[in-house]
């Protein structure tokens, strides 16, 4: 269904970047790189569900998916995603215009939240992370933050997903190396949940898939895929387009591109199971910056329209945002977190990861979370309606206290004072009262911040019962 123009249904500021022409030009073009220029599948189980549904491969492993069977899957996958906390209470219902926002993961690289300095991630940067997340107001799920460096690297993703299980009630998007860690996690998930049943009712974990191209689709995210679609749980299906280097340069095109692959993924998971449920990106096309070569998290052009063509199937919405490519929470950091995070949420996107990612993806910062956190905030209040109504007019107020007189010690604004939004991290005090403070910085106030909910803040702990659960399944494959 087309996007209207105005979305009257949804309170205060909104912004696109695409028409409804434009964005209905690139699901058709999407639709012809499908049936056209085709994909290639690397698992058998793909292609014969493929050829049960009337299409066959041509040139080995190539196959060319029909319109007719993307229009069938856009109205058979779930239409709506709702995440879970630990106490089953529904908590991320992705639909229409909600956004909810958590951390990256899987960052080789971190900032140490003591010296400040760039390092190989490790473990406990990963429980740490999930302890500071969990007690932020405004991170809404969480995601494993780094690669433990110093674990075996085929089985470190099972200690990550238990890190995270341990040390916070809310949702979890979980990334496994292979499909065997995902079969593991999701027993770990069932774990926490209470059963097989209880996690497919009230999902309080959703698997992210990497998949290598638009064009060429891995065994192993197929294997996800399916895996995750026959329990009815929901999972991201993700070929990223670096523009000029595995898809056009141009924007149009990437994202024709872009979508094109998550459509096929689509398609294959509705065929495995009709109803499951897949979270759309709309295509992520990101910029390859080519002076460095590297792809670009902080690129104006990466913004918003890639959400677009999701909203225009009303189906659940992945996004990105509060990332950025500088190597420090400096004021390229904030800057650039702070226009994603504004946009990204203006535009729609329901589950925004990537908060706290600096270099490109390749540092994550604990630091960084924390003023992003403070930055969403403020996103919020900018973002919500602005009440006018007799009381909020005061009309009867200002005629009252008149020309000579002032509205400090107003009953009313003892009312209504606390209604506005008042920082804990951004300091908005005159210079004096700052500097006898100790004149810190941004970043020096976020790294107190972090160490201070550390210190205070203790996740609520896991049934004895389901702490050994979790215990035996990593054992196992380690």
């Amino acid at each position: 269904m087309p996007l209207p123009d105005v979305l009257l249904d949804n309170p205060g500021a909104r912004f696109r970047r695409l028409s409804n022409s434009q964005v209905e030009r690139l699901h058709q073009a999407s639709l012809e790189i499908l049936e056209r220029t085709g994909v290639c599948l690397y698992l058998q189980e793909a292609l014969d569900l493929l050829a049960r549904a009337g299409v066959k491969p041509s040139e080995g492993n190539r196959v060319r998916i029909p319109a007719r069977l993307v229009e069938w899957a856009l109205q058979a996958a779930a239409q709506r995603v709702t995440l879970y906390n630990r106490h089953g209470e529904p908590v991320m219902p992705l639909e229409r215009y909600n956004t909810f926002y958590g951390p990256g993961s899987d960052c080789p690289y971190v900032l140490d939240l003591r010296t400040g300095e760039r390092r190989e991630g490790q473990l406990r940067d990963v429980e740490e992370a999930t302890r500071v997340c969990d007690a932020l107001p405004n991170i809404d799920f969480l995601m494993s933050f780094c690669i433990a460096q110093e674990l075996d690297q085929s089985t470190y993703d099972r200690f990550q997903m238990r890190a995270m299980l341990q040390n916070t009630i809310k949702p979890i998007l979980f990334v496994t190396t292979e499909f065997g860690g995902t079969i593991d996690a999701v027993a770990m998930a069932e774990a926490v949940a209470g059963g097989a049943q209880a996690l497919r009712e009230r999902p309080l974990a959703a698997l992210y898939i990497n998949v290598t191209s638009s064009l060429r689709h891995n065994e192993e995210a197929l294997q996800k895929l399916f895996f995750m679609a026959e329990r009815g749980l929901p999972t991201t299906y993700t070929p990223v387009v670096l523009r000029g280097a595995n898809g056009p340069v141009t924007q149009a095109g990437a994202l024709a591109l872009a979508n094109a692959g998550e459509l096929a993924g689509l398609v294959l998971a509705q065929l495995k199971h009709e109803g499951a449920p897949v979270i759309l990106t709309g295509g992520v096309n990101d910029l390859m910056d080519m002076h460095s070569m590297v792809d670009s998290y902080g690129a104006p052009e990466n913004r918003v329209a890639l959400l677009e063509l999701a909203h225009r199937y009303e189906l659940p919405i992945f996004g990105l945002a509060g990332c950025s490519d500088s190597k420090l929470p400096d004021e390229q950091a904030a800057a650039e977190a702070a226009f994603s995070l504004i946009v990204e949420t203006m535009g729609g996107a329901q589950m925004a990861h990537d908060v706290g990612y600096l270099e490109g993806g390749r540092i994550n910062s604990v630091e960084q979370i924390v003023i992003c956190d403070e930055l969403i905030g403020y996103v919020k209040r900018l973002l919500a309606p602005v009440e006018v109504n007799d009381e909020t007019l005061a009309l009867d107020v200002i005629d009252a206290i008149g020309p000579q007189g002032d509205f400090l010690a107003a009953e009313h604004t003892r009312r209504h004072y606390k209604e506005d939004w008042y920082p804990k991290l951004i300091d908005r005090r005159p210079y004096d009262a700052w500097k006898a403070a100790g004149g810190k910085t941004l970043r020096q106030r976020a790294r107190e911040k972090a160490l201070q909910l550390l210190e205070r803040h203790q996740p609520e702990p896991l049934a004895p019962a389901v702490q050994r659960r979790l215990d035996e399944i990593v054992a196992a494959a380690v």
